[in-house]
This record gives structure tokens, sequence and C-alpha cells, in this order.
């Protein structure tokens, strides 16, 4: 590991880490410790499906893989095995306590040999109704190829066995979470609750499945496989974007697989079976695991009624420039507004859509969509809109990750209702969120921009930190509306002097940033520069941050993720400090301040500062001109900054230790839902 430059692949698992210490930490309410091993698990899988499958690959160009990446992937993924391992353990040991906590709350997780008699009844009925008949099990041969497995499905790897001949079969039986819960409720025995997994029923009931087979020893071994999911899409204009995608994303159920996890209790003969016919090497991922696996499963955990084991709900603060009932645009006409969700309502957006849509004056609605909720309310005001005459035109983006089928089925809703769908732009990824409603009234045009740092989302707003600015801005809307233009004429580039946009300025703009505050630094006057980002991987900004450093420029980050950067290193980046913060909501916003000479240039951004984003993306970056959002803003990095509870210094060794500043505890998620309260009940 270069001492400069740490690989963005062990510092994300640095950042699951912290997820690992939440689930760790004793004054978490119980469940929601069982929801950071749901993180961590789910987490962990995106992570070899993209990140390690990206590595694979590289790692086959040989020296030209070094070139590219900076660092050589084979010993990137050897590392990766290593640490991935120790976590595993730990990951373990955490459940096993947890287990045992839940258990002194009179809720008992149980396996088929642990049930009563009226459970028994109780898991053989459901397993006759509801489970059996989905139950497709798959004879392994010694000379037959594997059916191509579900990825991130689990499966029961089956062992039958004749004691009396010797005589052993194999097979393979997938647990069908995707129609059944993977958590089922038993009855409750004096007052105690008690839940089994599926896995369990169907082991209780996997001798009615191989009845027809003479064997005296049955046992069932839970393995997953994770496979490679980056899309390859062809650049070939003759063949339409969404069929490519189409045929992408069925390819993706063959990719290579990339991890295999197993029991480690199964029988030796049976996993080298397995091993071989998935061809799973010494120099692949095979990690040995308890009896379960898929604890993202426990993000659905059944809820046993009890409010202690949970985190207090935090009632939504009503912004003191949006009256209930009154006209959201003529609250934007009046002054620029920041929501900051899931502080703020994210009815809001919506209110602000379903005025929009029965305006007689609202002419036209333009929106990127990247990812949408199950029940998206957005979609239902954009087809209101539509049946009251809108023009309505929405970019849905359909290489956003894992969330491409559910965008192409949204396409087509909204194309059947008369919205017209760009479906991004081919080899340009559309992550920029923004939001335009263009209003003509006696022939003057007034438009109202949403330009935010996350997804227009309902789900996710309730659990991710993130900024919406809402403006009539000239400055701002008009730019808004070129943008729009670019992604609907021809991809028409124009001038830009206020909205910064990937993968034109961004780059540049950033450089220029840091370099004025070096400049200033070198000057003798005040320089700093505050960055509030999920990740920070570009190698040039981070030389830039270096450069700064050297200069005397103070530099505070906090990144949630991925962070290349080493602070602290004497001569290079001692004047550099870095802070990750993980607590009950995710830390999804983005936002960089710079002094400029006490005259703070803020920016809110669609975008991390990573390669990807800064050259491969289209995203958007908007100055805040308002000097009181601005001074809000400041003063929510400061809070954040202070944090002494849940935020841990990053630092070369990424040791995660936690800060620990102050005789008083000051979490910032807390102080600033008490911070925003208090400005907005003014």
């Amino acid at each position: 590991m270069s001492k400069t430059y740490i690989p963005k692949e062990i510092s994300w698992l640095s950042f699951n880490e912290r997820v690992l210490q939440e689930a760790e930490n004793n004054s978490i309410p119980l469940l929601e410790r069982f929801k950071f091993l749901g993180i961590y698990s789910n987490n962990l899988d995106e992570y070899f499906r993209v990140r390690v499958a990206t590595l694979k690959k590289l790692s086959k160009l040989g020296a030209k893989s070094k070139e590219i990446l900076g660092y050589s992937p084979k010993s990137t993924l050897k590392k990766i095995q290593e640490i991935v391992l120790v976590q595993n353990s730990r990951f373990e040991k955490i459940y096993t306590s947890l287990i045992k906590e839940l258990s002194k709350h009179n809720i008992h997780i149980v396996n088929e040999g642990e049930l009563s008699q009226e459970q028994s009844e109780y898991v053989r009925n459901f397993f006759l109704t509801e489970v059996r008949a989905r139950l497709m099990p798959f004879l392994i041969e010694s000379d037959s190829e594997l059916p191509n497995l579900t990825d991130d499905a689990i499966y029961l790897a089956i062992q039958l066995c004749n004691t009396k001949t010797s005589k052993k079969r194999f097979a393979l039986l997938e647990i069908p979470t995707d129609v059944l819960p993977r958590f089922v409720v038993l009855p409750e025995r004096g007052g105690d609750k008690y839940i089994i997994y599926l896995d369990d029923i169907i082991r209780f009931g996997l001798k009615d499945i191989f009845f027809i087979f003479d064997f005296d020893g049955l046992s069932a071994y839970t393995i997953k496989l994770t496979k490679d999911s980056e899309l390859e899409i062809a650049d070939d204009i003759s063949e339409s974007y969404i069929d490519k995608l189409s045929r992408s994303l069925h390819l993706r159920k063959w990719g290579t697989p990339v991890r295999f996890i197993y029991d480690r209790n199964m029988p030796e003969d049976l996993l080298k079976i397995l091993t071989k016919k998935l061809k799973f090497g010494p120099e692949d991922t095979v990690i040995p695991a308890d009896r379960y696996n898929n604890f993202k499963d426990f993000m659905n955990f059944p809820n046993p009624g009890k409010k202690k084991l949970y985190n207090e709900a935090l009632a939504p603060i009503q912004h003191r420039d949006i009256s209930q009932g009154k006209s959201i645009l003529s609250a934007i006409k009046k002054k620029d507004i920041m929501l900051y969700f899931p502080y703020h309502p994210f009815s809001y957006l919506t209110d602000l859509l379903r005025e929009a849509s029965i305006d007689p004056h609202v002419a036209s609605i333009d929106i990127t969509l990247y990812r949408l909720a199950r029940n998206s309310s957005v979609i239902n005001a954009l087809l209101n809109a539509v049946r009251n005459g809108k023009k309505v035109t929405t970019v849905v983006e359909l290489q956003a990750r894992f969330d491409e089928e559910a965008n192409i089925i949204w396409g087509k809703k909204l194309l059947d209702e008369g919205v017209r769908v760009i479906y991004g732009i081919p080899g340009l990824k559309v992550h920029a969120k923004l939001l335009l409603i263009t209003r003509v009234r006696n022939d003057v045009v007034k438009r109202f921009a949403a330009v935010g740092t996350g997804n227009f989302n309902e789900d996710t707003a309730s659990i991710y930190c993130d900024h919406l600015l809402l403006t009539s801005n000239l400055k701002i809307t008009n730019e808004v509306h070129k943008a729009f233009n670019f992604l609907n004429i021809n991809y028409r580039k124009d001038n830009y002097y206020h909205l910064i946009l990937s993968p034109f300025s961004l780059r540049n703009k950033i450089i220029l940033l840091i370099e004025n505050e070096i400049k200033n630094a070198r000057a003798g006057r005040k320089a700093y520069i505050h960055l509030k980002l999920n990740n920070l991987t570009d190698k040039e900004i981070i030389n830039y941050l270096y450069e700064a450093s050297t200069a005397g420029v103070s530099i505070k980050l906090i990144v949630r993720g991925m962070i290349s950067l080493v602070p602290g290193i004497k001569g290079l980046s001692e004047n550099i400090r870095a802070r990750g913060i993980v607590d009950r909501f995710l830390e999804h916003s983005r936002f960089m301040i710079f002094y400029n000479n006490g005259k703070e240039e803020c920016y809110i951004s669609s975008a991390d500062l990573m390669p990807r984003n800064i050259d491969r993306r289209f995203e958007v970056t908007c100055p805040v001109f308002d000097k009181n959002l601005v001074n809000e803003l400041k003063k929510l990095f400061q809070i954040q900054w202070n944090d002494n509870v849940k935020a841990r210094i990053i630092d070369r060794g990424l040791t995660n230790k936690f800060v620990k500043t102050g005789k008083k505890a000051f979490q910032s998620q807390l102080e600033i839902y008490n911070y925003l309260k208090e400005i907005h009940s003014k």
C-alpha cells in the first residue's frame, strides 16, 4: 500500500468496518444493531459484485493493470481476502452476542431441533402449505454441470447418506426468499416470542422432498455465490440503448463467480465437489462461515412490538419558509429554500410537484430520475401533470446500478401515459439531481428549480441525509434550463457561468478553487477547505489537496465511504484532517466550502470527487448564493466536525478510532436535528 494513496477498495472495507462497529455498539437499541449487521452484509455483497469483480478482470491484464490502477490488483485482492476473513470472524462474534441479548428480551431465534410440539406442528403446516411447492432440488452428479446459480441467493447444499451401503447423494436447493419471508414468527410460549429462519423450516421438512431415496442420514449446509454484476454495454449506435441494456441485464445472470461462502461444517467431499464445479481455485475468495448467510435480511426483521429495541422516531421538522396549505412556488419566488432530508419531510417535493401539476400557468416540468421509490409519489405527480395538459420530460437513467430493470419498467409506464422519456446518454451516466418547473403568465416566463445531492426517492429520503435547494434565482434556473436542453437536444453544449457540470468543468473548477486557497495561504492570509463527501479517490484532486496542505491551507474532510488520501503525513498532508461518520441515517449529502479570503464559496453537488463522477457522468455542482444558507451549511459542517460519539478518525492505518474530545457527548445527527428544529421554530 502506497504511503500517499490508499487503494479505494481497501478504504471501502474500512468504511464497512465502521458499519460493523455500530452493530457492536451497546448504546444502540438492539434491533438497530441487527439492522447494521444487515447493512454490513448488503454492502459487502455489492462490493464483491462490483469492485472485486472489476479487480479480478484487471488482474488478468498483467503489468498493464498496475498502470491503469496505480497499484497491483493481485496484491489488493489478496489484502481484501485477509481483511474480509478478519471482519467475518468479528461479524460472527457480534451476531452470536446479539442473539444472546435478544433472548434476554424474551425473543428467541430457534432452529428446527429446538421446537416445542406445538411449534413443530405449526412449522410442519407452514412447510406443507407455503414452502414445499416452491422447492425444486437439483441433484449433483459427478459427470454433470451445476445449474446457473442465482447471484446472491442462498442455497442448501444437501447430503443424503445410507450408512449400511456408505452410499452418498448430493443436491442443491434454493431457499425461496424472493417469495417467502426469511424469518417466520412462531406461536408464543409463556409470553416469549419465537422466530425461525426459513432455512430451518426447509431443513425440518427435507425428508418429505427426498422420500424416494433410500437414506438414513440427511444434512443441509448453507452456501452462497456472488457474481460479477458490472454491466458491459457495447457502444453500437445501430441498436437501441434499452435493448442493449436489457441484453446486458440478462447476461448479468451468467456473470463470473467472484465469492463463494459456505457453512464451515460442510463435509469435505461435498465442499470439494462444489468448488470444483464452480471452478474456484486457491486465489479465489472462498469464505468459511457459520450456519446462516444473507444477513441483509435482518434489515427486514419482524417487529416484535417492543419500542425500546428501536431508535425513537424523529418527527419531521416543518420548514419555516413553507406554510402548510400555501403555495410552495410562491415561497420559492420570495427566497431560496434549502431542504435537508430526512430532517425535513420529503412530502414538500411531492407537494411542489402536485401544485405544479394543477397550476394553470405551469407549462412544463423537466426532471432527472436515477433511483425511484417502490411506490413512487414522484411518478404519480408527474403522471397527474401530463393528465392536466403539462409537457413533462423525464431523463430516466437506465444504468442506475441494480435498479436498471425497475427503471426500464418506470420508463415504459411514463411513456404509456404520454410523458417524454429520455433514457440517459449512452456512455455518460446521468447522475445529476435536477427538477425544472416552467411557468408562463402573460407571456412572462418564470422558472423554478430544485437541485439536489440525492435522488427524488421518498424511501431513501427517510434514511439518507441529503440537501435539496429550491430556487427561482435566474443565475441557477436559466442554467438548469440549459442543462435540460443538453439532455433534450442532441447533447448541445452551452456556456455555464454558475452551475458546474461534469464531465465538462468540475475538475478544472475544483482545481481553481484549491489553487485560490493555496495562493491566499502563501500570501499569509487565512485559507481553508471544508469538504463533505461520500468518496474522495481522484488522484489529481488529492495531489492538489496535498499541495494546499504544504502551503498551509487548513483542510477538513468528512468522508463517509472511500478515501484514498492519507491525512497527517509530515511535509505532505499534516494540515489535512479527515473523519467518517456512521450513524442511524446514511450520510449522503455532498457540499464544499472554500474560505476565499472571507467571501466563502459554497457548493452542493450530486458528484463525489472520483474519476467516474468527474469524467464519466453527467453531474451538477451548484453554488449556494443566499448568505443565510451558506451560514447554515457552515454550521452543519461544524456540528458534524464536533461529533465525538459517531465520528471516526480517518488515518494512515485505517484504525477507525473514535474521536474523543470534551466531557460532553456530542452526536452530530441529533445535534443537527435540534439545530434545525430551533432555527425553523423562530
